[in-house]
C-alpha cells in the first residue's frame, strides 16, 4: 500500500519558495499511514525533473534544503510500502526515467499489477533497460514501445501524448492509480475496475490529487471529485482534459481500504472511513450476544468500530490499551520480526481500566496474528477476568494481489485455521469475526467493491 501525491499550480511559480514541492511534502506527510518504508518527491522545471528521494518517514527522508532545491509548478510526492519489488533503495518513488519519445517522465503508483512478470518480459525482449524491480517502472518503460491507440480520439494538445499512454493503460492489469510527470503536464490515471481510491482536489491557486483527502485538508484544498476508473485526467496550463480508456464492467473498491488503510476522516469511494467503521461495529454488536463490562479498541484502527459496538450495546467504551504513536503500523511493518518488535512497543495496557473487568477489545482485523495474540497476553497479565476477541471484518482467507503485501495464503491465519484453532492460538476467552454479510451492509453499493480477501473470488486474474 503507497500513498500519492500531486500538485499542478495556476500560477507562477515564486523562485525562492518551492511552492508546489511544499504542497506535494505536506500531501505525504498526511498521507504517512499509507507507508513508512520510504519518501520521496520530484518537480518539473525548465524541461528538466528533480527528484528528493529517500528511506524512512517523510520527515526523515526529505530535509527543507532538499526541497528547496524543487522548484517548478509541477510536483508528485509517494510514500511507500512495498509489495512488488521488495523495500530497496533502487525502488523508492518517483521512478524518473529518460524516455526516447518524451524526454524525462517521472511516475509515482499505488497499486500492484496483476501482469508484471509479462510486461517485464516484454520490455527486456525490446531492449528496455529496467533499473529497479518495482512495478512501477514499467509503465514509463512501456511508453517506449508501444504503439499508438487508433481508437482514442485527444484533443490537439494530447494528440502525441494520449494515444501511446492509451495503450500503455490498455496493455497493464491489476490496480494501479496513477500520477505522471510528462513534457509539463500533471496526469493522472486510474484503472479500469478502480481498485485504489483517487481523488482530485482544488484550490484558489492549484489542482491537486491525492490517495485520500486528508492530504488535501492539509494544505486548505477542497475536494472536488473522484478519478473514476479507466480515466485518464490531464492537467497543464491551458486547463484540465480528460479522457476514458476502458469502459468499467463495474467498480471494484478495495474494500480492505475502508477496514484498515484509509485514515478515518479521509473521505473515499463517495463515503467517510470512520462513518464506515462505525457501522462496522454496530453491525458487529448486532450479530454478537456477549455483554462485557467494558468495550476496548485495538488503536487507532479499531477505534471508530468499538466507539460503534459500543454505543448500540450502551456498554461503556474505554481506552484500556494506549498506543506510543512513534512506533509504526504493525500490519505493514516489511517482516515478522519487526512485525513482532513493533507490536512490544507500541502498545501498553490501561491497568487501571482493565483489572478485574471481563473486556470486548475491537480490532479491525487478524491478518497474521502477530498483533492480536500479544494484545490478549497483554490485557490478562494485567489483571483481565475475561478478554474476549471481536473483529470487525470477515476472516481473510486470501492473500491480496492488488497492492497489500499479503503474498502466500500460509501467511494468513484464517486460511488454514478454524475460529476456534485461532482463538486457542492468540489465548482470547472467544473469537467471533463480523459476517461478510454485516461488513457489506456497512457500505453504499456493496456490489462494487472487491472481497476477494474474504471469500477468494478474485475480479482479475494473477499471471505469471
Amino acid at each position: 500500500m503507497c500513498g500519492v501525491f500531486g500538485v499542478y499550480l495556476n500560477e507562477e511559480e515564486t523562485l525562492d519558495f518551492p511552492k508546489a514541492a511544499t504542497f506535494a511534502y505536506f500531501g505525504i506527510y498526511a498521507l504517512q499511514h499509507r507507508g513508512q518504508e520510504s519518501a520521496g518527491i520530484c518537480s518539473y522545471y525548465e524541461d528538466d525533473i528533480k527528484r528528493v528521494a529517500n528511506k524512512g518517514l517523510v520527515l526523515e527522508a526529505i530535509s527543507k534544503e532538499e526541497l528547496k532545491n524543487l522548484k517548478g509548478k509541477v510536483a508528485i510526492s509517494h510514500v511507500r510500502y512495498s509489495t512488488t519489488g521488495g523495500d530497496s533503495a533502487q525502488n523508492i518513488q518517483p521512478i524518473v526515467r529518460e524516455s526516447k519519445r518524451f524526454g524525462k517522465v517521472a511516475v509515482v503508483h499505488n497499486g500492484n499489477l496483476t501482469n508484471y512478470n509479462f510486461l517485464r518480459r516484454l520490455l527486456v525482449a525490446n531492449e528496455v533497460e529496467l533499473k529497479c524491480s518495482s512495478d512501477t517502472e514499467v509503465f514509463l518503460g512501456l511508453l517506449d514501445v508501444v504503439e499508438k491507440d487508433a481508437s482514442i480520439s485527444a484533443h490537439m494538445l494530447d494528440e502525441e501524448l494520449i494515444p501511446y499512454l492509451v495503450s500503455v493503460l490498455k496493455l497493464v492489469e491489476g490496480a494501479y492509480s496513477i500520477l505522471m510527470i510528462i513534457n509539463g503536464k500533471l496526469i493522472a490515471a486510474r484503472d479500469p475496475l478502480g481498485f485504489r481510491p483517487l481523488l482530485m482536489g482544488r484550490r484558489q491557486d492549484a489542482i491537486v490529487f491525492a490517495s485520500e483527502t486528508c492530504a488535501f485538508d492539509i494544505i486548505e484544498a477542497d475536494y472536488w471529485r473522484e478519478i473514476k476508473p479507466g480515466e485518464i485526467t490531464i492537467v497543464d496550463e491551458n486547463g484540465i482534459r480528460t479522457y476514458f480508456f476502458a469502459k468499467s464492467p463495474k467498480p471494484k473498491k478495495c474494500i480492505f481500504e475502508h477496514v484498515y488503510f484509509a485514515r478515518p476522516d479521509s473521505f473515499i469511494f463517495s463515503e467517510y472511513s470512520y462513518n464506515v467503521r462505525k457501522k462496522m461495529g454496530m453491525e458487529l454488536a448486532k450479530e454478537d450476544d456477549i455483554f462485557p463490562d467494558i468495550v476496548i479498541p485495538v488503536p487507532d484502527s479499531g477505534m471508530p468500530a468499538a466507539i460503534g459496538y459500543s454505543q448500540y450495546k450502551n456498554i461503556p467504551y474505554e481506552m484500556g490499551l494506549v498506543r506510543n504513536h512513534y512506533i509504526g503500523r504493525t500490519f505493514i511493518a516489511p517482516t515478522q520480526d519487526i512485525r513482532n518488535l513493533s507490536v512490544l512497543m507500541k502498545l501498553n495496557p490501561n491497568k487501571g481500566i482493565i483489572k478485574d473487568k471481563s473486556i470486548v477489545v475491537i480490532d479491525d482485523s487478524i491478518v497474521r496474528g502477530t498483533t492480536s495474540k500479544r494484545i490478549v497476553n497483554l490485557l490478562k497479565e494485567a489483571g483481565a477476568k475475561e478478554v474476549h476477541m471481536r473483529i470487525a471484518s470477515p476472516p481473510v482467507i486470501g492473500p491480496c494481489y492488488y497492492g497489500i503485501d499479503t503474498p502466500t495464503k500460509e501467511e494468513l491465519m484464517a486460511s488454514h485455521m478454524s475460529v476456534e484453532d485461532i482463538r486457542r492460538f492468540i489465548g482470547a476467552d472467544s473469537l467471533k469475526y463480523l459476517s461478510l454479510e454485516g461488513l457489506m451492509r456497512s457500505v453504499q453499493e456493496p456490489d462494487s467493491f472487491c472481497d476477494a480477501c474474504f471469500t477468494d473470488n478474485y475480479p482479475v486474474e494473477l499471471k505469471l
